[in-house]
């Protein structure tokens, strides 16, 4: 069984989120401490979709094409699938499953064979996305991060 990711680091992502609405326009500053931040994730969740043998990650249709919702932790993907009327109110947990990193950017990064454009974050209570081409700097970071 996997575990949770650290209940503080995945607070931070919340203050984060904060600073990035209130940011000036054109100022990603923010927006890059957010995703360094997701990084630091030991896993990434998703509601998983399809068979328990071949699970898919739960996509959304967004105007720039189809995204990956990524989750930050497991209690957040369970709120929201049941947010997002995914699971049954009153039934038993929903069906996640979970990458560790790094392997998680290189496993969302191979979704663009099938159309997908981008990962978005905590959908729908964070949103933050980004576009799968964009992965590379965060794996960049988190390579220079290990030298």
């Amino acid at each position: 069984m996997t575990r949770d990711n650290d209940a503080d680091v995945v607070a931070e992502l919340d203050r984060l989120d904060q600073a990035v609405r209130a940011a000036p326009a054109g100022d990603t500053t923010a927006q890059i401490a957010l995703w360094r931040q997701v990084t630091g994730l030991e896993h990434w969740f998703f509601i998983a979709r399809g068979s328990a043998e071949q699970p898919r990650p739960f996509a959304v249709a967004a105007e720039q094409g189809p995204m990956i919702c990524l989750y930050s932790s497991a209690a957040r993907a369970n709120e929201a699938a049941r947010t997002l009327g995914l699971a049954d109110p009153e039934g038993d947990g929903v069906s996640l499953f979970s990458v560790p990193m790094p392997a998680a950017i290189d496993y969302v990064a191979s979704f663009d064979k099938v159309g997908v454009v981008g990962v978005t974050l905590d959908h729908p209570r964070l949103g933050h996305y980004i576009p799968l081409v964009n992965l590379g700097l965060l794996k960049g970071w988190l390579e220079g991060a290990g030298q």
